[in-house]
């Protein structure tokens, strides 16, 4: 099994607090991973099930986050994520390069999601995934038209009761019922 197309990135607030992180996540069953990073100022993990994710040093943007700071996806082609991802989602565009493209909820809270620029060509299911859930009282048949004219594809799953889609470069995500 390769390196997951899709991990966390978890925020710290200081080293003190990285290091205890490492700790007790490793006593939980987390490894360290090693995906080809070299010498980074985080810590790459995995999870029991191989699942791998970062405990971040500490960074100002991230204080506000909460323990999760940012859903990191692996793509060709952050510019065209991030157009369908803020549209899909209406998340703030809060940066865009061609290596990396960074959104936020429009109200300024939770993670970030980004999009970084890899050589990796996506192959099989994602092991991890994005739900999306509409707005209270949207029409759950008009979201799914909406995602599909920016450019969602419908995947069709035995015993699904729920809407599953790909994004533009065939990340899978489920669109869940509005409340």
């Amino acid at each position: 099994m390769g390196k997951n197309r899709v991990h966390v990135d978890l925020a710290t607030t200081s080293a003190a607090h990285r290091a205890e992180l490492v700790e007790r996540l490793t006593a939980l069953g987390a490894t360290r991973a090693d995906v080809g990073q070299g010498d980074v100022p985080w810590t790459v993990m995995a999870d029991p099930e191989g699942n791998e994710f970062c405990v971040l040093d500490p960074r100002p943007e991230h204080r506000d986050t909460g323990p999760i700071a940012a859903v990191v996806v692996d793509c060709a082609d952050p510019r065209a994520m991030a157009r369908f991802w803020g549209e899909a989602t209406d998340w703030t565009v809060h940066e865009v390069t061609d290596s990396e493209a960074v959104l936020r909820s429009a109200q300024g809270v939770g993670p970030y999601l980004r999009f970084h620029r890899t050589p990796d060509v996506k192959t099989g299911w994602n092991r991890v995934h994005l739900d999306v859930r509409p707005y209270p009282g949207d029409d759950p048949q008009a979201e799914v038209a909406r995602l599909r004219a920016l450019g969602a594809t419908p995947v069709e799953l035995d015993g699904i009761h729920w809407t599953v889609l790909t994004d533009p470069e065939g990340n899978e995500f489920c669109l869940l019922s509005p409340k």
